[in-house]
Order: structure tokens, then sequence, then C-alpha cells
């Protein structure tokens, strides 16, 4: 079986306030500016938009023989994606009800905390989007 492992991770600056998404797969990288949002909310689409792109680079017949193992950086995120904590903030529940329902694309997929250290390179992605952005309204 084959492997593919993704870094994710989302992050505002103020709680809600300017938010950013960076995803690791492989050795592609991507980012996205998210407007206003939390910081939970940024993790949660973060996965969202990791596994969509995983899907679209693998297509539906390769995932059926690939491990994705999704790495992220929160602890509640992770622990609500395996069904260990109840998901009660309601502006997460649409994000949690679209990666279940991305979930059957993705047979053998598994959702695993990684500490800050070792999800750098996605943190880094997250801050690069923001300081940009940042520039951008200062301008």
């Amino acid at each position: 079986m084959n492997q593919l492992i993704i870094y994710t991770d989302g992050g505002s600056r103020g709680n809600p306030g300017p938010a950013a998404l960076g995803v690791v797969i492989g050795s592609k990288e991507y980012a996205a500016y998210l407007g206003t949002t939390t910081n939970n909310a940024a993790e949660y689409q973060a996965v969202v938009f990791a596994l969509k792109k995983a899907r679209q680079l693998l297509g539906k017949e390769k995932l059926k023989n690939t491990e994705v193992i999704v790495n992220l950086d929160s602890e509640l995120v992770v622990n609500q994606l395996n069904g260990q904590y109840k998901v009660l903030e309601p502006e997460l529940q649409p994000f949690f009800m679209e990666i279940w329902n991305l979930r059957f694309d993705f047979p053998n997929l598994k959702f695993q905390y990684v500490p800050r250290e070792q999800n750098v390179r996605a943190d880094a992605l997250v801050n690069q989007i923001l300081d940009k952005e940042n520039q951008k309204s200062l301008l």
C-alpha cells in the first residue's frame, strides 16, 4: 500500500481575526487567505482543503490503495475528527460534516496530532499569507 503524508495548519491573528491555511502534501505546498475567522475554523478549513487537493492529485482509484495520514498540531481538531471529542461549536460543525463526507473517498485515512515543531512548514505557509495580507492593508 502506498502512503501519503499531509501536514496542515490553520491560524488566525486574533480569535476571530485574519486567518489563513497552509498545507503540505508530499513535496507540494499550498496556502490560502481565509478572511476573518477563528483559529479552530481555520484548522478545519486546512483539513478540508488538504483532503480535496489530495483527492484531486491522486484520484479516487489511487486513494483506495493509499494510506493517507493528515498531521496537524491542533489536539482539539484531531480528537474531534477521531471521534474522541464532540463538536460542540456550531461554527465548526459544517466543516466536520464536510470532512466526514470526504472520508468516503479515503478508505485508509488517519488524523494524527504532531507537535508544532513537527509542523513547521505548514505553519510558515500560514504566516507568509497573513504577513502578505497585513502588508496589503498597510498600503
